[in-house]
């Protein structure tokens, strides 16, 4: 098989998995905000899976504008403002993304931990503390993506050839060695400042799982109490959702730092790390609600009337 029909193969994959994942993350953002604003006593992960569901949706958007010449043609702007604003917007919810997912492990760690233990006291304040941890990072993450507004450009504008070039019409300027080290180490030291709480979180909440087995069996008891099954399965749902994300945030850590290194971006190596990117961003909401009890009883309603 030819490149080009490689590329047209990936795009047309990348497309398909793009809308899917709108459709899922749209059905989750919803449930949980409805959820939230009509229950006395919502959980305390429902907003925090809302605001993900709502950045995953930005996130995935954006790559349709961006690799469907059809929809980026329709916006009727500039295409350099284009550009700048799709892949600003594209960095920003990334990075969301990961803050996100790494919330979400603190909130279940928190939320099964013993009353003996210190985290125990943020369990009443879970709402107040998410809210400001919104503000925190919408703030970093918008402030540590401002250097894509200065070094992306629509090609057509540019007739420069050290030019990398992303999509059909958008390119990356090239930035100065100084400043694309500086950028580079701010971020990753970011993202593995976040990937390191994650894996601490989880490490954290595997021990009490064991633990709390450990003691079942010795009281010769494998069933759970009502209240403890759903929290554990709550638990193992967060933890295979840490694992996938660092899973593929490596893989495309490595396939970004390389092009960056080589300042150079083959089509299909393109196309395939924005499948990457986005199989998070689509899988999460899969796992997510055939792991909630609530929206598989409304699923279960819907179609049991249906038939």
């Amino acid at each position: 098989m030819s490149i080009p029909s490689v590329y047209v193969s990936i795009n047309k994959y990348l497309l398909s998995q793009t809308g899917f994942g709108i459709s899922a993350n749209t059905f989750l953002f919803l449930f949980h905000t409805f959820t939230f604003l009509l229950n006395r006593r919502p959980k305390p992960t429902d907003l925090t899976i809302c605001h993900q569901a709502f950045v995953h949706i930005a996130l995935l958007i954006t790559v349709l504008f961006l690799f469907s010449p059809e929809l980026f043609e329709l916006l009727s702007f500039w295409n350099d403002f284009k550009c700048k604003a799709l892949f600003y917007i594209n960095r920003v919810m990334r990075g969301l993304s990961i803050c996100t997912t790494c919330l979400l492990s603190i909130i279940q760690a928190i939320t099964i931990s013993p009353s003996t233990s210190w985290l125990a006291q943020f369990k009443y304040k879970s709402t107040h503390f998410i809210l400001y941890f919104f503000f925190f990072i919408w703030l970093i993450c918008l402030s540590f993506s401002t250097s894509t507004l200065f070094h992306t450009v629509a090609s057509s504008n540019v007739t420069q050839t050290n030019l990398m070039a992303i999509t059909k019409y958008c390119s990356f300027y090239p930035m100065s060695h100084d400043i694309r080290g500086l950028m580079f180490t701010l971020l990753t030291s970011r993202d593995v400042f976040l990937v390191g709480v994650m894996l601490l979180s989880s490490v954290y909440m595997v021990t009490l799982l064991s633990r709390h087995q450990r003691r079942s069996q010795h009281l010769h008891s494998t069933s759970l109490s009502p209240r403890s099954s759903p929290e554990k399965r709550a638990t193992q749902t967060i933890l295979l959702l840490v694992s996938f994300f660092v899973v593929m945030y490596w893989v495309d850590f490595i396939i970004s730092s390389s092009s960056m290194v080589l300042w150079t971006y083959d089509s299909v190596i393109l196309g395939a790390q924005c499948i990457v990117v986005n199989v998070y961003a689509t899988v999460s909401p899969l796992v997510l609600i055939s792991s909630d009890k609530r929206i598989l009883n409304i699923l279960h309603n819907v179609l049991w009337k249906s038939f």
